[in-house]
């Protein structure tokens, strides 16, 4: 049962990384990590994921960490959003609190009702993994989307295969640390599904990048030298 103690404990998670969000609207990348807490990035962040209907966002600022830590990961991450941006044209590269988020658009990926990579795409999954070799201490989540043609049961399915096959193309490519794959369906859409044009950027592959515990403990050791 969810007690009211519990709850008036997650509304204030919320409140406080609502608030510390606000504040950072007017400041660059860097400044946002040392506003967010690490404990309002950490509760309120997984809840701010699953409410506005994003596992990606959710995942990424789950792993908020703040303070000056935060600053040198949200350093690292703006260097490596930079390259991406640059290097895998299609893609949409968005910073999100001290991680990374890179979306595909599905048809840049697989064919209709496919779950195989497309040989032109592979190209785009190489930068990718060239980025993820070169910054080796992120986590990944992949998520894989659909529109809300056909049943939930079968979209659901779908979306999973087709992150396994991202993560399985990335594991080719000497990407080597552990890949945490998704399938939510039709269950979080950007875009109405009434028309061709929303339908099209439902169906789409997100890419979670956020530190990991090791790169974590890095940045809080160099920030304690510091």
């Amino acid at each position: 049962m969810f007690s009211p103690s519990r709850s008036r404990f997650f509304r204030a998670a919320l409140a406080a990384l609502i608030l510390a969000s606000c504040a950072s609207c007017a400041m660059n990348n860097r400044g946002k990590g040392a506003v967010i807490g690490a404990t309002a990035g950490g509760i309120a962040g997984g809840l701010i994921g699953n409410n506005n209907g994003s596992t990606t966002r959710g995942a990424i600022i789950g792993a908020v960490i703040g303070g000056a830590a935060g600053v040198i990961i949200g350093n690292q991450m703006d260097q490596q959003a930079k390259e991406l941006e640059q290097n895998i044209p299609g893609a949409t590269v968005e910073r999100v609190g001290e991680g990374i988020q890179v979306t595909f658009e599905s048809g840049l990926l697989f064919a209709f009702n496919s779950d195989v990579i497309q040989s032109q795409a592979r190209t785009n999954l190489t930068e990718l993994a060239n980025s993820l070799s070169r910054y080796d201490k992120s986590s990944l989540m992949i998520v894989g989307h659909t529109d809300d043609v056909g049943s939930d049961a079968y979209n659901e399915d779908l979306s999973q295969r087709r992150a396994s096959a991202a993560a399985n193309y990335l594991r080719t490519r000497g990407v080597s640390r552990s890949i945490a794959t998704r399938g939510v369906g039709e269950r979080e859409p950007v875009a109405t599904n009434t028309t061709d044009a929303g339908r099209q950027k439902n169906r789409r592959v997100e890419v979670a990048i956020y530190a990991s515990e090791a790169l974590q403990d890095q940045a809080r050791r160099q920030a304690g030298s510091n």
